[in-house]
């Protein structure tokens, strides 16, 4: 018969998650995992490579063997096929750089104060959280996350592509890297693509831009998506990992905002973390309301029903939800 005695390691297993996080942002600022590729794998030899202690290196090796993020033979280290992938800096694959984002002080800040934001009902940071206006955090944001984003952005840009809509004016709203609007650009070579965000931001984004090849079609708005003048005729405004930071208030007068902006045909296009109706499945996506409530003061993880109900009270008159391929995220197609 099988042992049905509760166990407590998934209780340990949480709380001493922290050690994970600190483990692999450490093997990414040492760079571990590209040198490992490059076939520096034993500790000695790691260790003069990375300017570490061997003793240090073989401990923080071992330690991500037991989370399958490297392989171990006698005294060799070898990468799982996802560090391969993700994690040695020569893969164009490599999404390391959101490590510096994803552990910012502010965001594991947020965390640490997490009591006080369950009682509060939001951030305990300050009161407006990681949404101060031009908080320096979405520099390094801008900075690091391009990666992570890249494929969304080029499979958003193929579900746009869907719609017999021409796609000519393009709106980037919270533009941060630039990925989505770059993508959009690159899918379409007519299109003119408007980035909006703080002006440090978008510094990131234009440099993107010409990375990309796109830059004579990429423009920049600098300031707030809710006081500037937006301006008007565009086929399609991005609103990508945007409204989750918002109360519902606050979603529905910016999509009106956008609403007005649209040309006629045009669409919004939204990238969310929007959980099932259940609010707990899928895991990725219904974990994201704790980040919001940890960082802002009124922010969310909301369903695709919620979106629906706010997007329609704005204005638009169809809101259709894609699953993303390659992302656990959904996008919704909203049109005038």
């Amino acid at each position: 018969m099988a042992d049905t005695q509760p166990n407590p390691a998934p209780i340990l297993d949480a709380l001493l998650g922290y050690q994970r996080t600190a483990a692999l942002r450490s093997a990414i600022d040492l760079d571990l995992f590209t040198a490992i590729g490059e076939g520096v794998v034993d500790a000695a030899a790691l260790a003069a490579r990375v300017h570490a202690s061997e003793r240090g290196v073989r401990i923080l090796c071992d330690y991500l063997v037991t989370l399958r993020l490297l392989t171990k033979s006698e005294e060799s280290y070898g990468l799982s096929a996802e560090a391969a992938m993700f994690l040695d800096h020569r893969s164009p694959a490599c999404i390391a750089s959101c490590a510096h984002f994803m552990t910012n002080p502010v965001m594991m800040e947020g965390m640490h104060s997490l009591t006080q934001a369950v009682r509060h009902g939001g951030t305990a940071l300050s009161e407006e959280g990681s949404m101060e206006p031009e908080h320096p955090m979405w520099v390094e944001f801008a900075q690091g996350m391009m990666p992570m984003m890249f494929p969304a952005a080029h499979e958003i840009a193929g579900i746009v592509a869907c719609d017999p809509h021409p796609v000519g004016k393009v709106l980037d709203i919270a533009a941060g890297h630039g990925i989505f609007g770059i993508a959009m650009a690159q899918k379409f070579p007519q299109a003119q693509v408007t980035a909006l965000d703080w002006a440090p931001v978008l510094a990131v984004a234009s440099r993107n831009a010409a990375k990309f090849g796109v830059a004579e079609r990429h423009h920049t708005m600098a300031g707030s998506a809710f006081e500037l003048n937006l301006g008007e005729g565009y086929d399609v405004v991005l609103v990508t990992n945007f409204y989750h930071h918002f109360d519902v208030q606050t979603c529905r007068h910016l999509a009106a905002r956008i609403f007005d902006a649209l040309a006629p045909n045009g669409r919004m296009v939204t990238l969310e973390f929007a959980p099932n109706e259940d609010r707990v499945t899928p895991p990725e996506l219904a974990r994201f309301a704790l980040t919001m409530l940890a960082n802002t003061a009124h922010g969310d993880a909301y369903t695709f029903a919620e979106y629906d109900l706010m997007f329609r009270q704005a204005g638009f008159t169809a809101n259709v939800k894609h699953q993303l391929q390659r992302s656990p995220q959904r996008v919704i197609v909203s049109h005038k």
